[in-house]
């Protein structure tokens, strides 16, 4: 079961990746959050520290906001929400 979810989220970041899809700043977001929570669970890490404070400050909060998830739960709703977005 594992494998296959993995596949399934690394399927879905493929599409999300390469999508010419204009998607919503909000949904955006959401993408991000549950991407962060499924790859690094509650162990925050930005990988740009040029980028704008606040930027950073709402992919911080979009993330807390998913934090009670678990990797997996993290893995499936990111795979929810891309294919809800038919990338």
């Amino acid at each position: 079961m594992n494998e296959d979810l993995d596949l399934a989220f690394q399927q879905a970041y493929q599409k999300a990746s390469t999508t010419q899809k204009s998607i919503a700043s909000d949904v955006k977001l959401r993408i991000y959050a549950y991407y962060k929570q499924a790859t690094y669970g509650g162990q925050h890490h930005f990988e740009s520290e040029e980028e704008h404070t606040l930027v950073r400050a709402f992919k911080f909060n979009a993330w807390q906001q998913v934090r009670h998830l678990s990797k997996d739960e993290a893995k499936k709703a990111y795979i929810d929400l891309i294919n809800d977005l038919r990338l």
